[in-house]
């Protein structure tokens, strides 16, 4: 592993930092935590955590010996100052003489003793670098050092690897016994320059910044070279397909099955991630595949991430894609059993009350292809695949020295519950569409923007499809919540076969559709062109039935239901003069809505339609709007806003009238109107 120091850019830090009142020392603790964060072999997405001993002015003035610690949620790879809050040394110090200090009494103690208390949590292993006496602390969950203590026996090891200049520290859960226990190790030699704890991860420390990094670095390599010079041949391989299916033709069907039923058709969807590189492959494709992941997580807490480990797959034959569904199914019920029958043996052991987690695995290991990660979000499934890619680093390097040996699941069970990991759970509820895909055609357009925006609002991950890629990629940005933009013709069913697949293989599946897309044009119906009638029955019609036919397909391997959404426009049930190019096709979509509902709905996919009118969009322009109210012989105002209510409907109207189906989960075969009120196009 490089050494990452860089005397220019420390010392840039320290002065950036100081024209903005922060010390040398806290701006050195942030620049080396950042170099440490920005390394995933070392910690990812919120692991680890780095200290240093300073002193810190209170709002009355005073001042106090602190320790500066990486605050809870915050990501090392990016922290700021106020990501390392000051607590005060003189209490932290004190606690040492207890003889027992409950995790609640322990974030108590930390809490009241902040400089700012506004400050978030500082770290669970507070407590250990205030009892080092060390001015910098670091500590990380080396991959490379979990692959020396992931083993039955690695103590022994651990002296062959790094002799006296590191303490070893027995496992103990994170907290006021652990950092009692490895001061006193500190304190039984304090010659080491680190301490490596058992089945966790390593600390080094240094009078300095530099010194501790530099050792960090140090015996990281040392144990990288050790795996490297005592690696074993590699595990046999398993016996793979002639012919693998492709990822494509396998992720709805996982994410379907890792989805968790809550009863009377409704579920808590997964966004999946697949990852595949040709390291990840090599490993996954061991014989023992299965066998490692059975064994556990590397180091606990990646539990909070990827729960008790990993779950393996068999290779997936394209000839017997078919079976591969009930196979899945199989795997992903044998999992939540295992997991229900871990949590009930372990929840039994003490009087606590526990909620448990739901039981779905969040990382598949698919021989032959690669990995899907698994979250509520997408970014909790590309958290889980960065996991499980360290997961691999350090099963590889234990297999490799010995055997990988991690913690026990009974072991595991009380950092994985911690209670307080259950209060932050519990206080993090999801949105209305948390976990859902939605796929929305015409997502440029002033209605398919405004739909993108607020089912992302509402937690979903928007598909923006649209003719043209910048605009589509423009809407997806200002929806946010990680949406994607994709160019697609949808009246070509090639292009909009892979604008589901881009679906796919960013989130795993889709489950709402807004077949939104549409253009008018004008002309008596008798008088029309052949070609133009068919041009728009292409795209006001075969265009929905092609996009509504390739969300069925994904909706019905995935299993959990689905949402059809069709925007078919007044004039479907109240044409109006020389519109008939429009509304034709738009009746038969609407009829074709209901088909789908008729058709479907045993599958627990719904079809709704909304009828709206007159919304300004690039379907309605100005031009159109002077020539329709010209037609009338009313104003442009008078025409838009010609309905009961007297008030110009808008994009966002329409919007509400798709999440409204989007969340009726016992309404299908409806028509909801958005027109302000018109009589003649009320539905009867």
């Amino acid at each position: 592993m490089k050494n990452l120091w860089n005397d220019g850019d420390a010392e840039k830090m320290v002065a950036d930092y100081a024209r903005k009142g922060v010390g040398g020392d806290l701006a050195l603790r942030v620049y080396t935590t950042r170099l440490l964060g920005g390394e995933p072999r070392l910690v990812l997405h919120g692991g680890g955590n780095t200290s240093c001993k300073t002193k810190a002015t209170d709002l009355l003035g005073d001042e106090w010996d602190v320790l500066c610690v990486k605050g809870s949620g915050w990501d090392m790879a990016v922290i700021e100052p106020q990501g390392l809050p000051a607590v005060k040394m003189g209490a932290l110090l004190k606690a040492r003489k207890l003889n027992k200090l409950s995790d609640e009494d322990m974030v108590a103690l930390q809490r009241a003793n902040l400089i700012d208390p506004s400050s978030p949590n500082p770290s669970v292993e507070t407590l250990l670098h205030a009892f080092l006496p060390h001015k910098f602390v670091d500590h990380t969950h080396s991959t490379a050092i979990l692959a020396i203590v992931d083993q039955e026996d690695s103590k022994p090891l651990v002296k062959t690897v790094f002799g006296d200049k590191m303490g070893y520290v027995p496992y103990i859960m994170p907290g006021f016994d652990l950092a009692k226990a490895a001061a006193d190790v500190f304190d039984a030699d304090p010659t080491v320059e680190g301490l490596i704890l058992d089945k966790h991860g390593i600390f080094t420390f240094g009078d300095d910044a530099r010194q501790a990094y530099d050792r960090m670095i140090h015996y990281v390599n040392v144990a990288e070279d050790y795996v490297a010079k005592h690696a074993k041949p590699k595990a046999a391989k398993a016996t793979l397909p002639a012919k693998l299916a492709t990822p494509a033709s396998i992720a709805p069907m996982l994410r379907g099955a890792v989805a968790v039923a809550r009863g009377e058709g409704r579920f808590d969807r997964m966004i999946s991630d697949f990852r595949t590189s040709e390291a990840i492959v090599d490993f996954i494709n061991s014989a023992a595949i299965a066998d490692y992941a059975g064994r556990g997580v590397s180091t606990p807490d990646l539990s909070i991430r990827i729960k008790t480990g990993p779950m393996a797959v068999p290779a997936p034959d394209a000839d017997k894609i078919g079976d591969y569904k009930a196979v899945i199914k199989s795997h992903v019920e044998t999992f939540a059993k295992d997991y229900r029958a871990y949590f009930e043996t372990n929840d039994a052991l003490d009087d606590v009350k526990r909620t448990m987690l739901d039981p779905m695995p969040r990382l598949t290991l698919v021989p032959g292809l690669g990995m899907f990660g698994h979250g509520r979000t997408l970014k909790d499934a590309k958290i889980a695949s960065d996991v499980g890619e360290m997961w691999i680093e350090a099963v590889r390097g234990a297999e490799a020295v010995g055997r990988f040996h991690p913690l026990s699941k009974a072991d595991l069970f009380p950092l994985e519950y911690w209670s307080l990991e259950q209060a932050k759970l519990a206080s993090n509820k999801p949105k209305p569409l948390t976990g859902q895909v939605v796929l929305i055609t015409g997502g440029a357009g002033a209605i398919g923007a405004a739909t993108a925006k607020l089912f992302a609002d509402n937690g979903a991950h928007a598909v923006v499809v649209d003719l043209d890629a910048e605009k589509a990629a423009d809407a997806a940005k200002k929806a946010g919540n990680n949406s994607i933009g994709v160019a697609a013709d949808i009246t070509d069913p090639a292009q909009v076969r892979a604008a589901f697949d881009r679906a796919v293989a960013v989130f795993g599946g889709v489950d709402i559709l807004v077949s939104n897309a549409g253009a008018a044009w004008e002309g008596r119906i008798g008088e029309l062109d052949d070609a133009l009638l068919r041009k728009s029955f292409e795209l006001n019609f075969f265009a929905h039935q092609s996009v509504a036919q390739n969300a069925v397909r994904i909706m019905l391997e995935q299993g959990t239901g689905g949402v059809l959404l069709f925007n078919t426009s007044k004039q479907a049930v109240n044409p109006g003069p020389k519109f008939g190019a429009y509304g034709v096709p738009k009746a038969a979509t609407l009829f074709l809505s209901r088909q789908y509902a008729l058709d479907y709905g045993a599958h627990g996919i719904r079809s709704n339609a909304v009828n709206a009118d007159r919304i300004r969009s690039g379907l309605l322009t100005d031009a159109m709007i002077a020539s329709r109210s010209g037609a009338r012989g009313v104003s442009e105002k008078d025409y838009m806003s010609g309905n009961l209510l007297g008030q110009e409907v808008t994009a966002q109207d329409v919007a509400q009238a798709f999440l409204h189906h989007a969340l009726a989960e016992r309404t299908t075969a409806d028509v909801t109107t958005v027109d302000g009120g018109n009589i003649a196009a009320a539905l009867r």
